[in-house]
């Protein structure tokens, strides 16, 4: 090994690739010490900054290294096929990511968009589910979560158990949905009570309950169309 040549390991820890990325993050990181991370070591003749340096200039940078093929990358000397598969896997994860479009989201424009998202869901359930359905100011749902299973109570739905997750979620508004096991989806009392409670405790934080629908077998009853919202 030639004297002039820097090792990793006598560079100051507070300089090291790694050390510099949980302490600053990897936006701040050069293409040189991203590879670097990558490769994890050099040789017994280059330090690993040198060896990521040279794999970046046999590629021009990030412009051909995009591309390359794991024959390309072991041709290089100090690139075996272990640090070739994981420039690899690390490419084309960032190409995946790159790629990625988030799934379309169901737009709730009336109740029997509501009742048509979760009607499979619960129509056939032998206990009583409540579920939630979380939107955002387009009205596209952005979670559904399942709060509470078994007869519906006003004093066990508790208002705080579904503005939490809203509020958790950033959610504009939000509807609740339960189905009853006899198929006859008739509004108890107890329902219309669990939806007057819910109505006032939104409107205090400013989450708007968009509607309650009790789901029977194949059919439904908006709260909201009967004017209890």
């Amino acid at each position: 090994m030639s004297t002039s040549t820097i090792m990793i390991k006598d560079v100051p820890k507070e300089d090291r690739p790694r050390e510099r990325l949980l302490k600053l993050g990897a936006s701040h990181l050069s293409n040189q010490e991203i590879l670097a991370i990558l490769l994890g070591s050099g040789t017994k003749e280059e330090s690993v900054m040198a060896l990521a340096n040279r794999v970046l200039m046999h590629f021009e940078g990030l412009k051909l290294l995009k591309d390359a093929t794991i024959e390309e990358l072991t041709a290089i000397k100090g690139i075996g096929s272990a640090k070739g598969v994981l420039i690899l896997s690390a490419i084309e994860i960032g190409k995946r990511m790159n790629e990625y479009k988030p799934l379309e989201r169901y737009v709730i424009r009336s109740p029997e968009d509501g009742a048509d998202y979760i009607m499979e869901e619960l129509r056939s359930l032998k206990q009583e589910h409540f579920v939630v359905l979380f939107l955002n100011t387009k009205n596209q749902i952005i979670h559904r979560q399942t709060i509470f299973i078994g007869s519906l109570n006003a004093s066990i739905v508790h208002p705080r158990e579904v503005f939490r997750e809203a509020v958790k979620r950033s959610a504009a508004s939000i509807i609740v949905a339960h189905n009853h096991p006899s198929g006859d989806p008739t509004p108890s009392q107890e329902d219309i009570h669990v939806t007057r409670r819910l109505v006032e405790s939104g409107k205090m934080i400013g989450i708007e309950l968009l509607d309650h629908l009790v789901i029977g077998d194949r059919k439904f009853v908006s709260l909201k169309e009967k004017g209890y919202l």
